[in-house]
């Protein structure tokens, strides 16, 4: 059973953090002058991009910096969060993760640096749920479909994700040991990558979430057949739930994050969060996140998140090792 709590992770810890604003001139001493940059560890297309890019113009509004966007994908983003975990700790280097973020720890034992120790966090985006579609000319119209494909079919039913060892990946496994069914893992390098063969029809499957989905579930180009929240999304009440569908408890949820390199001064990560929250609250860019790609907004500050993702890195390592999943 797959359970992600947050309550109680997400009760505590901001305020003491973010209460006291740090001098104007104090900030501007330990930020170094430049253009910011913000790393996405992974392809153009895929979800962590598409909040990084909705982000950038109003970062640069907020912080009065060019703020420029570098995808450095491999190696399931630790490539990219390597980097940024080498980085100068000064202001001007940040990375945006997702869930496979507290994966790589234990999916790639030999990661060159410490997801702990080496990256600071500094803010919770938010969370959604990830959505098992199909394209529309497959056969399959519910999650038995698939289920039942699976018993039958030589080799299990394949499905795509945007990477080995991603939340995806993690929850079919889950899914299939659950329902007694095969699955064929195919792992895509990113979501762009996944959502071009998906919508192409060249992969029967695909689990992403549902920011990463919602443009094609709603042009038609996709058909939602699961969604993994402990509830239904707004913008898919009519698809049901992965425990609506027989399997009681099961929940999976993506989520977005920022991390610093380790050592970077806390006024200058609390001038950025400040930055960061304004920018993801601002009217426009909450409604296309809470509206079209229904993202949960959390905006946490660093010592909530530090706990939110310590608790996904136990919990999905567990799921790695129980069943022996290895880097593609």
């Amino acid at each position: 059973m797959i359970v992600i709590s947050r309550r109680g992770l997400l009760a505590a810890g901001s305020a003491a953090a973010l209460a006291v604003p740090a001098a104007p001139g104090l900030v501007r001493a330990q930020t170094a002058t430049g253009t910011v940059r913000i790393v996405v560890p992974f392809p153009p297309g895929g979800s962590a991009d598409a909040l990084a890019r909705l982000a950038q113009p109003l970062l640069e509004r907020g912080l009065g910096q060019t703020v420029i966007i570098e995808n450095r994908p491999g190696a399931g983003g630790s490539v990219g969060a390597n980097a940024v975990a080498k980085a100068a700790p000064d202001g001007l280097t940040w990375l945006f993760v997702f869930d496979t973020h507290a994966v790589n720890p234990s999916l790639l034992p030999s990661m060159p640096f410490d997801s702990q120790k080496d990256l600071d966090p500094v803010m919770l985006i938010g969370t959604a749920p990830m959505v098992v579609a199909t394209h529309p000319q497959q056969p399959f119209r519910s999650l038995a479909d698939i289920i039942q494909s699976g018993k039958d079919r030589a080799g299990g039913v394949p499905y795509g994700t945007i990477g080995n060892g991603s939340l995806g990946h993690l929850a079919m496994t889950l899914l299939a040991k659950r329902a007694g069914t095969n699955f064929a893992h195919i792992p895509y390098r990113g979501g762009g990558p996944l959502i071009n063969d998906a919508i192409g029809g060249h992969v029967p499957i695909a689990i992403g979430s549902v920011a990463l989905l919602a443009t094609h579930l709603q042009a038609g180009t996709l058909r939602p057949l699961a969604q993994t929240g402990a509830q239904r999304a707004t913008a898919l009440a009519n698809v049901p739930t992965v425990a609506e569908s027989g399997f009681p408890g099961f929940e999976a949820d993506a989520w977005w994050g920022v991390f610093a390199p380790a050592g970077t001064p806390a006024p200058v990560v609390q001038r950025f969060h400040a930055a960061l929250t304004a920018a993801f609250r601002d009217p426009a860019a909450e409604k296309q996140l809470t509206e079209t790609q229904q993202v949960k907004l959390m905006t946490t500050g660093p010592a909530e998140f530090r706990a939110f993702f310590e608790s996904q890195m136990r919990i999905w390592g567990e799921v790695v090792r129980d069943n022996q999943i290895k880097p593609s």
